[in-house]
């Protein structure tokens, strides 16, 4: 999803006053300094098409399946509308009431027992309104709502809440998001967006201590993905994480960085100097050895030493993709003898669980890890839906050698595997090659991921150094905002 578009549509709702500023009173009986009134979409047709049409690529991009759509009265019932008669797809009607005539029904519209149905709402505060909808819709008929897309998310607990409960939320716009828009673009100053943001993560409405007095039951925390709940430190120290990612955890929380620097450079010396120059910024660096144009056994030993030095992980991005016996070769010898100096490697799952066995036989007695590309940052990659579950699979079936996954967001659950992303720019979008970008706070808040991958963002900056503190602090600064989400 474009980030031009999402920034667009923000200022748009800004100018027909979908978002207001001030004290309003919401649903849960909280008072709150801002407002999403989307009910005015009906007015503005151009907008509303909008809308539906970025909910429609959302659905398509995470690849949902279901049986039919339902948007919650009243606000979503247009959006649905929209996106069921452009699309074709079956829609149910759900009532807020049932009538006292005819069928009596609560629910319109063909359904079978133990179909799917997709939630499409407005705006998301605790997750009660979908909750109800999907109570109303299948009532008893276990796991028959799975999902949920929403244009707007407030972050104040829905997205837990309704985790809880078993359905995923797919927010399109975080309210932290539409602040940092409107901020950028003076729509409102400084001041407000502090204060909303303070309001926002005082009240989040996802309580494990009883009724919070809004509405929303108590949730014990082993609801929660155990993965999300655990700092890096506390994950460095579980007793079946691989020593690796024990030693890349550890350094990511002494050091305060989850950034990873792709150091796609073609020269040693230059490869060297960004080793030094942003050693103390990173916790991980990653090489394309086979890029230099000057490669020596010296330039490897210097780059150890440097590793040292700055306490980081070397990454070899090679990407092992041919049959066991081939890249046990590949990982062992070679000119690069990769397996000598580099922490961690990565290999497509494509040949098969040959290709982990064949590099465990090397880097398994050196200590070394491998991480699995699960999914690609390229536009149109086909490393998606069936292809991730079986390199998930791959992954469990090797976690004395594999350590987590080269991915796009988080696909495992299990806290000893580490996700990280490429792509990663403070502005998103993509370069004519194919290659699409997103922004550390929408990777480690929103998708989940544990480790950002930037590589031009840095390396074309006037200041290398400067711009790798700017993703340092972005990155951290979206952590620690998850993980005080989950705390509160």
């Amino acid at each position: 999803m474009e980030n031009d578009s999402i920034d667009g549509l923000i200022l748009k709702l800004h100018d027909v006053n979908a978002v207001k500023f001030g004290e309003y009173k919401l649903k849960t009986g909280m008072m709150t300094p801002i407002y999403i009134d989307l009910r005015v979409l009906v007015s503005h047709p151009a907008l509303m098409n909008q809308v539906s049409a970025l909910i429609y690529q959302r659905v398509q991009e995470e690849e949902l399946q279901f049986d039919n759509v339902c948007g919650v009265p009243y606000t979503a019932l247009p959006l649905a509308t929209i996106i069921c008669s452009r699309h074709e797809l079956p829609m149910l009607i759900r009532r807020k009431e049932a009538k006292d005539y005819g069928t009596k029904r609560l629910v319109e519209g063909s359904f079978r027992e133990g179909d799917i149905c997709l939630i499409i709402e407005d705006t998301v505060t605790s997750g009660t309104s979908i909750l109800e909808t999907a109570e109303v819709l299948y009532s008893g008929a276990e796991g028959a709502v799975t999902d949920a897309i929403v244009l707007m998310d407030r972050e104040q607990g829905g997205v837990e809440y309704l985790a809880s409960k078993g359905i995923k939320l797919h927010p399109i716009i975080s309210m932290f998001k539409l602040l940092n828009v409107l901020l950028a673009a003076n729509r409102i100053d400084a001041q407000t967006a502090q204060s909303v943001r303070k309001f926002i993560l005082d009240n989040n409405t996802f309580s494990t201590k009883g009724e919070n007095g809004n509405g929303v039951p108590a949730i014990k925390k082993p609801c929660l993905d155990q993965t999300m709940e655990l700092s890096y430190g506390d994950r460095a120290k579980l007793p079946d994480v691989h020593p690796v990612a024990s030693k890349l955890l550890s350094i990511m929380e002494e050091k305060q960085s989850n950034l990873c620097v792709s150091a796609d450079v073609t020269i040693s010396e230059e490869l060297l100097q960004l080793a030094d120059s942003l050693g103390p910024k990173i916790c991980m660096l990653k090489t394309h050895v086979d890029i230099l144009e000057d490669y020596t056994a010296a330039f490897v030993q210097k780059l150890q030493a440097l590793a040292e030095k700055h306490n980081f992980i070397i990454f070899e991005d090679r990407k092992f993709a041919d049959i066991g016996n081939t890249v046990k070769h590949q990982y062992e010898g070679g000119l690069y003898q990769i397996s000598s100096w580099s922490h961690i490697v990565n290999a497509h799952a494509v040949p098969g669980p040959g290709v982990v066995k064949g590099l465990s036989a090397v880097g398994k007695p050196l200590g070394r890890g491998c991480l699995l590309i699960a999914q690609m940052s390229s536009q149109g990659s086909l490393a998606t839906g069936e292809y991730t579950k079986a390199v998930l699979k791959m992954a469990e079936e090797h976690t004395d050698f594999v350590i987590g996954f080269i991915c796009g967001s988080k696909i495992s659950k299990r806290p000893e595997f580490i996700h990280m992303t490429p792509g990663v720019q403070i502005q998103a979008g993509g370069d004519v090659l194919g290659q699409q970008y997103t922004t550390p706070e929408d990777v480690l808040y929103n998708k989940g991921s544990d480790v950002i991958i930037v590589g031009r963002g840095i390396l074309e900056a006037p200041d290398r150094l400067k711009a790798a503190e700017s993703y340092r602090m972005s990155g951290w600064e979206a952590y620690t905002k998850r993980l005080s989400k989950v705390a509160q």
